[in-house]
């Protein structure tokens, strides 16, 4: 279950209208672009307006502050990932155990990696609005198809899924964060993204009960 934001945090509203949405849209684009240019430190909802074409006073319909809106725009960024990587593990139900990890590493290095600086520039919001709460929630959705995908394999049986699925995303996290808070090469990134989808299928592998 998603939690509701902390009250300073929370929207002022919600978009009901076509014309609405497509302002809020612009809003969380110019976002993205204040954040990549100036970082979250220098940015402010008077830039973010600016570059959106709209007012203050329209943008503070929806967003009291800064803060406010730095919360949104990570809770549709992380909504995001999870979406993309529950819609692959329903996919890959009844699949291969190989074909499965394939598919979970994939799918969230692939929503990671859409769009690298805007990933890179949320990392850094989380220094400076507490979303940890939105981080757990979309662990948490990401654990849960996660371990019902595993579940469905049939060349793969565990002792205990619950800690493989959570050993094995601990690993998938922690490496795709690690290559966006360093300054590497293409290169090596298009490499770990190889080497993490050959460890994880096998640990799998190594994980499942002879």
């Amino acid at each position: 279950m998603i939690k509701a934001p902390p009250h300073p945090l929370a929207a002022r509203k919600i978009p009901r209208q076509l014309r609405a949405a497509i302002t809020l849209e612009a809003i969380f684009e110019a976002t993205i672009q204040v954040l990549l240019s100036d970082g979250p430190t220098r940015l402010t909802t008077t830039r973010v307006a600016a570059r959106a074409g709209v007012s203050v006073g329209t943008l503070y319909q929806y967003y009291p502050h800064k803060q406010a809106l730095l919360y949104a725009i990570t809770e549709r960024y992380l909504g995001g990932i999870a979406e993309a990587v529950e819609k692959a593990c329903r996919e890959n139900q009844g699949a291969s155990l190989t074909q499965m990890s394939d598919a979970l590493v994939g799918a969230y290095w692939k929503a990671k990696t859409m769009r690298p600086n805007a990933t890179r520039a949320l990392y850094l919001v989380a220094a400076k609005v507490n979303t940890a709460a939105l981080a757990e929630t979309c662990a948490q959705r990401i654990e849960a198809a996660a371990a019902a995908m595993f579940a469905s394999a049939p060349d793969a049986i565990f002792t205990d899924l619950t800690l493989v699925n959570r050993s094995l995303l601990t690993a998938l996290f922690g490496a795709v964060r690690s290559v966006f808070t360093r300054e590497v090469s293409p290169t090596f990134v298009e490499q770990v993204r190889e080497e993490l989808s050959l460890m994880c299928r096998s640990y799998l592998v190594a994980a499942t009960v002879s």
